[in-house]
């Protein structure tokens, strides 16, 4: 292969559309914009959301709640997910995420009550609830709080 035979994908390069170029091009005069109004004015439209006046959307619904910016968020996971490991493993945020248990670490992680587990394992986690403790410690293992 040279140089000079190199040539792009079939239907890669597309000839760009000349507006407003007369009105045999087929995009002449008002190059598509119609006639007159915001639109067809240089810089012309609006802003997204705006309602062309009227109060928008965003202000005229009820607002509600709390939005706590500061709570602490754990990612979550079952002790019955955590059957799946091997006798005497130690478990902790890495290895809950390279199993795919967890997407995100968040504020930490905390290991639920639900389900059964039968293995011996040392689990690693800011918090716990009383029941995942008490299975995890029943199955021979270890609930450490980091």
């Amino acid at each position: 292969m040279k140089l000079h035979e190199l040539s792009p994908a079939p239907g890669s390069v597309k000839d760009v559309k000349r507006i407003g170029r007369g009105h045999g091009s087929g995009q002449g005069k008002t190059a598509g914009k119609g006639h007159k109004g915001q639109k067809a004015r240089s810089g012309g439209g609006v802003r997204p959301g705006f309602e062309g006046g009227q109060t928008t959307l965003a202000r005229r619904i009820p607002k509600r709640g709390f939005n706590n910016i500061f709570r602490t968020e754990y990612a979550t996971v079952n002790v019955s997910d955590l059957e799946k490991f091997v006798d005497g493993t130690v478990v902790d945020a890495e290895l809950l995420k390279a199993s795919g248990l967890i997407k995100k670490e968040l504020d930490g992680v905390k290991i639920l009550g639900n389900g059964e587990l039968t293995k011996n394992l040392t689990v690693k986690a800011a918090k716990f609830t009383a029941a995942a403790k008490e299975k995890i410690e029943k199955a021979g293992g270890k609930a450490e709080v980091m």
